[in-house]
């Protein structure tokens, strides 16, 4: 269980909305804190996801909030149930669901693995799950273990969690909300890869889990992308798997979408009645622009000769003949017989010489029929690109190769005659002009049916060419674009130099990066600090172009040029769990949001924990302006020693900052707000074993001489500090 802290959002014991009591914090994240509580009227035990105020203010972190929220409308037993969302007086924002009370499949998985007759159970639980959410159009696109919970350590009670939400806790066995999803792409459906998802991703995801639960081992996905893509590509090694489980994680995780169960009601059928398992049988009528189309390659001993003239499909050269009146007659009147015979004759004499190319001269080369006329040319990821199909000349067959040649790749065709127009060749070379400048592409044609699928490596080219096939394909195809912004793939190297860019406020950070590279669908998350917005909208637009289409997200603190200069300085230490606590001097009553008006007249206290009990302590605040107000110690207080300062303390809250009245005539530290410094302020508490300065600092100086001061006892080895925390004071009109 995880251990309360002071800097938590809530404490055990608060009552939110006079409804919920906070019982114990499950976990914490970057933005959010997930609580165990039990509402006051019912008795029934919740969970609260709270999502930390300064946060609550943007768009991004409220839009996931609302997705969650969302499924609410939802209702199975098999899925979390959400109830309400609430913002309080200071901002927080929190979410009241369901509490799980039991282990998810990751913790089994790390265990040893489960049974296979456990895992049928728990495969059947989640169909009705996701039943119920494809239901309603909600794909969760993230099944894995981490995201399946067991109620009560009952397979029969799984359920699932966290719909394609931000994962930023890590409650352990008790999860409420599963940790970052580091496994995308050890659970992720092939076409996810390609940013596709439909509920047949789903069924894969669950396959795939269900074989690692198994196994009681997380899935070899390889050491860089190219990898990654070619397992996908494979089924999965079921080698040990009992039946029929193996059967059904066969057919749930086969790398072609058509070839799994339709959806999850046939899926559930199956877990219930294995028997009924059938392996997917090939469509008699593949649609022709199927990606799987198959087109027989020449061999390896014709593939070098310059065309390969190879029958596809062979017409009857006596067709012609049984279709002439005469042979129509003959089978009336014997008499006829010689007459009727060399007219035969004749026909296929002349249908030998046509197909034969005596009469190339005259009418131009007659190739063998091909139906469907297909052609299937390709630039993939990490891969060679390739041209293999049908071409209706020898011209053209000689211009797709050198295209294949200048992009390194190579092409196997075979000349044919098909159902296509007179322009098709020239119409196919057009397409890939434009193609060519993709970072990846895959057209695909069937007679004059024609698909380009593609990523390209940045908006401009994208939208150049979309803007090129808007008005569709060149004349002699016709059909649809389905193109992408790309790259496939960001890896970290790609981005660390923006950061370094624009980082003002000191360093900026990737949270946690996929080894491999971020995905298609992965989101981009940067953490850090800024000087200005300015930075902060520039470091965003420059990902955006590199990411392509990825959602980016960067949660930073806005500080100010004087805060970063002192940030930059001090050194990197934990909390020491000292809170700040906010006030009012005319009234009663705690300002939780630690924003006050002109005129009001702050109270600051700093709750010391019972942790600390020798060292010193300083206390200061950075406007605005580069002014550094030293609240502790200063010449009216010069005793920092905590030793000294838990005498002065009132239930363990030293007040560094009084009430005008509670000041008056005692040399006290007291203020009110006026319109000369308005904005965020920052509180410095500093906890060290040692004295910082040899001399006392003054009470206020410029922010320069400050970190002038810092850096020279840091040079002289001095700035011992032991632990550093901080809170914000917002001053407005």
């Amino acid at each position: 269980m995880t251990v309360s802290q002071p800097s938590d959002i809530f404490q055990p014991g608060d009552v939110l909305n006079n409804t919920y009591r906070i019982e114990t914090i499950l976990g914490r994240g970057g933005t959010s804190e997930v609580y165990k509580a039990r509402s006051e009227i019912s008795g029934r035990v919740i969970a609260i996801k709270a999502l930390r105020a300064e946060f609550s203010t943007n768009d991004d972190f409220l839009v996931l909030m609302t997705r969650e929220e969302d499924i609410r409308d939802v209702r199975h037993d098999a899925i979390v149930r959400y109830f309400d969302t609430q913002r309080m007086p200071d901002g927080v924002v929190y979410l009241v669901m369901d509490f799980v009370d039991g282990p998810g499949l990751d913790r089994k998985l790390a265990d040893g693995g489960m049974s296979a007759s456990d895992l049928m159970i728990v495969g059947a639980r989640v169909c009705e799950g996701l039943i119920t959410a494809h239901g309603r159009n909600i794909v969760h696109r993230d099944l894995s273990p981490d995201n399946i919970i067991l109620r009560n350590d009952a397979p029969g009670e799984a359920v699932i969690i966290d719909f394609g939400i931000a994962k930023d806790t890590n409650p352990g066995a008790e999860t409420i909300v599963g940790n970052e999803f580091a496994g995308k792409y050890a659970y992720a459906a092939p076409e996810q890869l390609s940013g596709r998802t439909d509920p047949r991703s789903d069924i894969y995801s669950l396959g795939a889990l269900l074989l690692s639960t198994f196994r009681g081992e997380k899935p070899d996905m390889g050491r860089n992308p190219m990898e990654v893509i070619e397992k996908k590509a494979k089924p999965l090694d079921l080698d040990g798997v009992p039946e029929p489980l193996r059967s059904l994680i066969a057919r749930m995780s086969d790398p072609d979408p058509d070839r799994r169960f339709a959806d999850a009601e046939s899926l559930l059928a199956a877990f219930k009645d294995p028997s009924s398992i059938q392996p997917p049988a090939p469509a008699a009528d593949p649609d022709p622009l199927d990606d799987a189309t198959v087109i027989v390659a020449p061999s390896a001993a014709r593939a070098a000769a310059k065309p390969v003239h190879r029958p596809v499909a062979e017409p009857a050269p006596s067709a012609a003949a049984r279709n002439t009146p005469d042979a129509a007659k003959s089978a009336k009147r014997s008499s006829g017989l010689i007459p009727v015979v060399a007219v035969l004759l004749l026909a296929l004499a002349g249908a030998g010489g046509y197909f034969g190319g005596v009469f190339d001269g005259l009418l131009g080369p007659r190739y063998p029929l091909a139906n469907p006329f297909a052609l299937v040319v390709e630039k993939s990821f990490g891969g060679e690109a390739q041209a293999v199909g049908n071409v209706p000349s020898e011209e053209i067959e000689t211009a797709l190769s050198n295209r294949m040649n200048a992009m390194g790749g190579s092409a196997q065709l075979t000349l044919a005659s098909g159902d296509i127009a007179e322009t098709w060749g020239d119409a196919v070379l057009t397409v890939l002009d434009r193609a060519d400048h993709l970072d990846e592409f895959r057209l695909v044609v069937s007679n004059g049916n024609a698909a380009l699928s593609g990523l390209a490596s940045s908006r401009s080219e994208l939208e150049t060419i979309q803007a090129a096939f808007e008005d569709g394909l060149p004349a002699g195809l016709q059909g649809k674009t389905d193109l992408q912004l790309g790259p496939r793939f960001v890896t970290p190297d790609m981005l660390v130099p923006l950061l370094l860019h624009h980082a003002d406020c000191g360093r900026l950070q990737l949270r946690s990066p996929p080894q491999i590279g971020y995905g298609l669908e992965d989101r981009i998350i940067v953490t850090g600090r800024f000087a200005e917005d300015s930075s902060r909208d520039a470091l965003r637009s420059e990902i955006a172009e590199v990411a392509g289409d990825r959602p980016v997200r960067i949660e930073a603190e806005i500080l100010n040029p004087s805060l970063c200069q002192v940030d930059a300085i001090l050194p990197r230490v934990g909390s020491g769990g000292f809170v700040t606590r906010f006030g009012f001097g005319d009234r009663e009553g705690e300002n939780l949001s630690g924003r006050y008006q002109v005129g009001d007249n702050p109270v600051i206290d700093i709750i010391l924990p019972d942790s600390v009990q020798d060292g010193f302590l300083w206390v200061s605040v950075v406007d605005v302006k580069g002014v550094v107000f030293h609240a502790l110690p200063n010449r009216n207080r010069p005793d920092n020693s905590v030793a000294t300062l838990r005498t002065e303390a009132q239930d363990g809250a030293l007040r560094v900052a009084f009430g005008l009245e509670e000041a008056q005539g005692t040399g006290r530290v007291a203020f009110t707000v006026d319109d000369s410094i308005l904005g965020k302020s920052k509180l410095l508490v500093l906890h060290s074993r040692e004295n910082l300065f040899p001399d006392l600092r003054p009470t206020t100086e410029s922010v320069s001489s400050y970190a002038q001061a810092l850096a020279e006892a840091r040079d002289r080895g001095g700035l011992q500090v032991t632990s550093l925390d901080t809170a914000i004071l917002t001053t407005e009109e």
